[in-house]
């Protein structure tokens, strides 16, 4: 699984379709060395996503996202003036980023019905 995951990572890394999304949305509160984008996430926790679910934001736009019990998703992603938005299975979803430092991403997806918590953890190489 592991090896499916990077090796996708790696993959769709070398993909382009312009320019690069802006990361931080405007006022967000933020460690400014911390990053979102072309890194390996985790859920640990959330109200409705299974832990252990992995999320990808690549910085040319696509969104992976796959566990052990499903197969992976593409998607996409964009944050324009300062609004962060992922679209998974051609729907888009508004996205607050509650929290980001090196160490963790927590995100507010209003997806329709209650919004969706996540907290994400970088997954660490060789785990």
């Amino acid at each position: 699984m592991r090896v499916l995951v990077l090796a996708t990572v790696l993959l769709l890394s070398g993909c382009s379709r312009g320019d690069a999304p802006r990361e931080q949305a405007a006022g967000q509160a933020a460690d400014s060395a911390a990053s979102f984008v072309d890194r390996v996430w985790r859920v640990e926790r959330s109200s409705s996503v299974a832990p252990g679910t992995i999320y990808v934001f690549l910085s040319e736009g696509t969104l992976l996202i796959t566990s052990s019990n499903s197969k992976p998703m593409l998607g996409t992603w964009s944050n324009k003036n300062g609004e962060l938005t992922m679209v998974e299975e051609g729907i888009p979803y508004r996205v607050q980023v509650l929290h980001l430092s090196p160490d963790q991403f927590r995100i507010r997806s209003h997806n329709p019905g209650e919004p969706v918590e996540i907290t994400l953890v970088p997954v660490q190489p060789g785990a």
